[in-house]
């Protein structure tokens, strides 16, 4: 291939300025691996669609037998990422088994007026680190396109592999076998009662910040009673005085209805008092004498008697 790029044949226009006939679309090609095809890939095809007001898109893919050899293992296969690429609406026509290099002959095969792509440069197939644009770049049919950061096919891969575990374990519990994602018996259980720690662990600090979110409102609730704590002891006070008051005029009321029903029982029907009973009388040895009426009787009553029943007596002594 690296003979190939050295021999071209005159009859390719070299003028790095020269633009392709009008009339008829400008045929750019694009090429790469697209493993794993994200939307940094995306970008650059979109930026090789816009090269030109009217672009048809040409976009080569390595198969897995040149991909393997010169760059190492892909996760998807090449029937995959030939599918991937048709499936961008950027893309106009996808072909496949592209070569690994591109030469003159590849170019007039597709009629191609232009090769877009990143200006990095791309070891070739010689392995004197030469880069695989060299050809188009020197005939001046390159177009450079700028990569977007921070998405690449081995960053995507490098996620997977820092946390490989984490992705085994979804795997097994989504029903694949230890078989099928090359684990041993001891390393599927380590890896089982490592993801129970680790939940274990999400969950103490889920509680720890549940604790915290509570603390934080509870210090806020702190602030606004001490704020209204004279507010609310100056209204217990006032309920607390009301309170009295009310049970104090019921304890009077009580009282005044007893004595009431009291003095109503001692009334006579004609709305006197009572004072008929029995009387109590001191002696002069202070001893507590009752005397009835049938048995209290008056001097005068009964002095008669004792007149009467003089003679009687009198008698009897001189008889």
């Amino acid at each position: 291939m690296a003979e190939e790029k050295q021999n071209m044949p005159s009859s390719f226009n070299t003028h790095s300025n020269s633009e392709p006939q009008t009339g008829r679309p400008v045929r750019v090609y694009a090429d790469g691996i697209y493993d794993l095809f994200h939307f940094g890939h995306a970008r650059s095809l979109e930026q090789a669609k816009k090269l030109f007001p009217n672009t048809y898109l040409l976009v080569g893919c390595c198969n897995d037998e040149i991909t393997h050899k010169y760059k190492g293992k892909t996760v998807m296969t090449d029937a995959e990422r030939y599918e991937s690429l048709r499936h961008c609406k950027w893309v106009d026509e996808v072909i496949p088994d592209a070569p690994w290099v591109i030469n003159q002959e590849f170019l007039d095969k597709h009629q191609i007026d232009y090769v877009a792509h990143d200006s990095l440069p791309y070891a070739d197939a010689s392995g004197a680190g030469k880069d695989v644009y060299e050809f188009v770049k020197a005939v001046g049919r390159f177009k450079e396109t700028q990569r977007t950061e921070g998405i690449s096919t081995s960053d995507i891969i490098m996620r997977i592999v820092k946390d490989y575990n984490q992705y085994v374990m979804r795997n097994l519990d989504r029903g694949y076998t230890r078989k099928e994602l090359n684990l041993s018996y001891v390393k599927e259980k380590r890896l089982r009662v490592n993801m129970r720690l680790k939940k274990l662990q999400e969950k103490v600090k889920e509680q720890q910040e549940k604790i915290q979110t509570a603390a934080n409102t509870a210090r806020v609730h702190r602030n606004e009673w001490v704020e209204n704590a004279d507010r609310w002891v100056a209204g217990f006070l006032e309920m607390f005085e009301e309170g009295c008051h009310k049970m104090g005029t019921a304890i009077r009321d009580r009282i005044q209805e007893r004595l009431m029903g009291q003095q109503c029982r001692n009334l006579l029907p004609n709305g006197q008092w009572d004072d008929d009973g029995d009387e109590e009388y001191y002696d002069d040895d202070g001893d507590l004498e009752y005397y009835d009426d049938e048995e209290y009787f008056d001097e005068e009553d009964q002095g008669p008697e004792k007149e009467t029943s003089a003679p009687s007596d009198s008698k009897l002594v001189h008889g």
